[in-house]
């Protein structure tokens, strides 16, 4: 085989891998069609992502009233778009994992993340063998030590994946902000996408607005739960302390199948 051939060959064969890792990818992150018949139930996984015995105390003393806060969010978000369901997102706190997940890629390519997305599924079916339902959402939350030196990396969902990785610190002080992000990853991997800008991390008006058409825009009080933030004047943006200052907006509850597409005008007008 000459030069030029196998130059086309090795570019085939690429492509054709490249397409298999889409593929796959995209076959691992079919969701089940909700409807919101029943509820969905997510299991919480704690990890000791930096080795510290601080980190570990805090996660030996972990029950689910630690995410109670979390839940009655989405209770409360449900009751607003009238869903059928008095917990339409079931938590259940489960055994830690003594293993740490594939490290997130920073500003990954398309490609780059699909891998990550595979090597992340790989690492689920290695390391968690709880007998589950094949539908259950899987948040894992590695808690860093608040004395850790080193930065955390983001948090990621793998959006309509069903899997979650949640980066937060140990400790009673730090619970808000980690169920902030748990639940913003959460409903990621049910499809909701984010709804801020990523070179500014600002809220993209409308969608990532709480309440998009108060006059005076600002302050905003309470932040859209997939931008995230409180935006208190044109680049002022804070991090809300808890759930209790988040919602879901309207643009959110059409991705997860909590609003029909034709209700949103008249939502937001209530």
């Amino acid at each position: 085989m000459n030069r030029p051939a196998m130059m086309r060959y090795a570019r085939s064969l690429l492509l054709l891998t490249l397409l298999l890792i889409v593929l796959l990818n995209v076959w691992f992150s079919r969701v089940r069609e909700e409807g919101w018949r029943q509820p969905v139930i997510a299991w919480i996984y704690p990890i000791n992502a930096d080795g510290s015995e601080l980190t570990q105390d805090w996660i030996d003393g972990l029950t689910l009233d630690a995410f109670d806060e979390m839940e009655r969010f989405f209770n409360r978000e449900a009751r607003r778009y009238r869903l059928p369901l008095e917990r339409p997102i079931q938590l259940q706190l489960v055994d830690q994992i003594h293993a740490v997940p594939p490290d997130i890629p920073q500003e990954p390519s398309i490609l780059e993340g699909v891998i990550w997305a595979l090597r992340m599924r790989y690492w689920a079916w290695k390391y968690d063998d709880s007998e589950r339902e094949s539908d259950t959402i899987r948040i894992f939350i590695r808690f860093y030590s608040p004395e850790n030196p080193r930065p955390m990396q983001h948090s990621l969902g793998l959006q309509k994946g069903m899997i979650g990785v949640v980066n937060g610190y140990a400790g009673q002080e730090h619970l808000g902000r980690n169920q902030l992000v748990a639940a913003h990853e959460l409903l990621h991997s049910l499809g909701a996408t984010d709804k801020y800008d990523m070179d500014t991390l600002a809220p993209v008006w409308p969608d990532g607005y709480a309440d998009p058409t108060q006059y005076p825009l600002y302050p905003q009080t309470r932040a859209e739960i997939m931008s995230g933030r409180l935006q208190l004047a044109p680049g002022w943006l804070m991090l809300p302390p808890s759930l209790e200052y988040a919602m879901i907006g309207a643009a959110t509850a059409i991705e997860i199948g909590w609003l029909a597409p034709h209700h949103e005008a008249d939502h937001e007008q209530r």
